[in-house]
């Protein structure tokens, strides 16, 4: 129903209408005349109940598809992650895209969100396996069949798509005008796990870095030394180019990151001198400017270091680790060796210290010296 308010001020007088009806926002204007201002509380009214009111039928008008095709087109252009928010998208599109902008409620969208935490990830992987010899053969016959996989998502992967249809209905809420208020702000989102925290203890530092040694791919040692003494991601380790490292200040300029920010990583001790080695060496190809290049010569993108990866650490019998893996230890090793959370924020290009926090405890030892000096110096 329409309540309006009489609003004396320097203006003069001025009546304020709100039209409230269940299931539908708020509508409100002012006026000069009471006349007009009960016209319009009338008209509004009445609109809104048939469903004619005009951001109401804009609502009516567009489906979440027609929503989403149109976000793919002309928002994802520049975006890095563009990939990502495109499947996140589908996915919306697929389960409630025949539904219109006016029926898409946080009940919906909740129940869309609990589907998709609580389906299952099926991945499929073809395997050898050798069956027992027959009779009077020494080996038995090699078969290959399909082992399925299945696995949850987690908390943290069914936030990303609650964030990417969030955005879309912002984009149509803000800028086409296709909705009056996103129902997102209503959806709670799950909870997401402790960051993690693997890292490697000396003995399992130097059994990988032997592992790694010892290893065919020409790349693989260096590579896992650089990620240990800067913290860089793997991406920015395998898309590093000559270009980008300053051999003469020691820092390696990253034009492209995670963030979107430029940043400096120091290149200092062993990683600094594989590096000039590198450069020196006949293993550099001279048809790319990639610092890792990939070695088959068809291959004219980064190399991939993922089998060789993943045998290093089984042959060094390390157990729960993972390439990302030596960034947390980096992190550790400098929480450990007294770095303040905003000097770990700044190697690993965090813009805040939400994410370096799980590296907090690590440098217990630190901050307790800071405190019993605080204690020394007010207390005596």
């Amino acid at each position: 129903m329409a309540s309006i308010r009489k609003i004396e001020g320097k203006l003069g007088i001025k009546y304020r209408v709100e039209v409230r009806i269940k299931g539908f926002p708020p509508q409100t204007a002012r006026f000069d005349r009471l006349t007009d201002a009960k016209k319009w509380a009338q008209d509004t009214e009445s609109a809104i109940r048939q469903r004619r009111y005009f951001k109401t039928a804009e609502a009516q008008r567009h489906t979440v598809a027609d929503m989403v095709d149109r976000y793919l087109k002309s928002e994802t252009k520049d975006l890095k992650t563009a990939d990502e928010r495109k499947q996140h998208l589908l996915f919306w599109r697929e389960k409630i895209g025949s539904y219109v902008l006016a029926d898409v409620t946080a009940d919906l969208i909740g129940t869309v969100r609990d589907q998709l935490a609580n389906e299952p990830i099926i991945t499929t992987r073809k395997v050898k396996e050798r069956l027992a010899p027959e009779e009077g053969k020494r080996r038995g016959k090699v078969i290959e069949k399909v082992v399925e996989t299945r696995r949850q998502r987690n908390g943290a992967t069914v936030n990303r798509y609650l964030a990417a249809f969030s955005h879309c209905l912002s984009v149509a809420t803000n800028e086409w005008e296709w909705l009056e208020v996103s129902p997102m702000p209503k959806v709670k989102k799950l909870k997401e796990a402790r960051g993690r925290v693997r890292f490697l203890d000396d003995d399992e530092r130097a059994r990988l870095l032997a592992a790694c040694q010892e290893n065919k791919n020409p790349y693989l040692y260096a590579i896992c030394i650089l990620a240990l003494s800067t913290g860089m991601r793997q991406s920015e380790i395998m898309n590093l180019t000559w270009a980008d490292i300053d051999f003469s200040n020691r820092r390696i300029i990253l034009e492209e990151t995670k963030n979107g920010e430029r940043r400096a990583a120091p290149l200092v001790g062993k990683a600094y001198e594989l590096l000039e080695e590198l450069r020196k060496s006949k293993v550099r190809r001279i048809d790319t400017n990639l610092v890792f290049p990939g070695i088959q010569a068809m291959n004219r993108g980064p190399a991939s270091i993922r089998t060789a990866f993943l045998f290093a650490v089984k042959k060094a019998k390390i157990e729960n680790f993972k390439f990302h893996d030596l960034r947390h230890s980096a992190a550790s090793y400098l929480a450990m060796n007294g770095a303040t959370l905003a000097e770990i924020a700044a190697v690993l290009g965090h813009k805040t210290l939400a994410m370096v926090k799980r590296y907090a405890h690590l440098s217990d030892t630190h901050v307790s010296s800071v405190v019993e000096s605080m204690n020394k110096k007010i207390f005596g």
